[in-house]
């Protein structure tokens, strides 16, 4: 069960950890990285999820991990793999809908100055606009996300869970978490390869004071274990 401290008292919560991959091997080839690009992580990449690993099982941090979850592709599953070695070896669960951005099937695996070159910003843009032929519009990435995260939530009521998954899906859960508006598209985040971010919902019996339900973020983008790997 996921507790939180509240000054001298410990509440159940539901924990949702979300740990964006290591640097991956796309990123280092300048690929776009879709489900036919990605490759997984670099060596870099796994080294720092090697860190971020070796630091929860020294801290003991998140206390009780109860599940671990990964995206389709295949950066975000190594990276699952290789946590799930500092929590006892547990399964690895795949989840689709906390999956990056789709690109579409025209771009990925192209490199990144052949996309710039073959298609020019969209000027003005919407959320609801598609950025390459094919590819997923941002509003249906807040949708799809939005629906995963809620899914793993609703399946882990009272409990931390370990979400390895990608810097858009970071932001996206200040939407589906942080009821930020507009998709989210006005506000951008710098979320660091094998960084954590932390949510937790309590339970409907902390303090009056407190509107009953709602995620709170405990911290963004923490990346404190790469300092010195470079």
């Amino acid at each position: 069960m996921g507790v939180v401290a509240f000054g001298r008292y410990h509440r159940p919560v539901t924990r949702i950890v979300l740990v964006r991959h290591g640097e991956s091997q796309v990123s280092v080839d300048h690929v776009i990285g879709g489900d036919k690009g990605c490759t997984g992580l670099s060596d870099l990449g796994r080294l720092q999820v090697k860190s971020l690993g070796q630091r929860l099982e020294r801290t003991e941090e998140l206390g009780t991990v109860d599940a671990i979850y990964a995206s389709t592709l295949p950066r975000a599953v190594e990276t699952g793999e290789i946590l799930s070695a500092s929590f006892g070896g547990m399964d690895l669960a795949i989840e689709p809908d906390v999956k990056e951005w789709d690109p579409g099937p025209e771009i990925d695996g192209l490199g990144w100055d052949e996309v710039e070159a073959r298609f020019p910003p969209l000027d003005p843009w919407t959320p609801h606009d598609r950025r390459y032929p094919g590819s997923e519009t941002w509003a249906e990435f807040t949708h799809r996300v939005g629906r995963g995260l809620h899914r793993i939530a609703a399946a882990h009521d009272g409990q931390t869970v370990v979400v390895a998954c990608h810097g858009g899906v970071v932001e996206q859960s200040m939407v589906a978490f942080g009821g930020l508006s507009h998709h989210g598209e006005h506000l951008s985040f710098q979320i660091s390869n094998a960084s954590l971010t932390d949510w937790y919902r309590p339970d409907p019996d902390e303090p009056w004071w407190r509107p009953a339900g709602r995620w709170r973020l405990m911290r963004l983008n923490d990346a404190a274990h790469l300092e010195g790997i470079s």
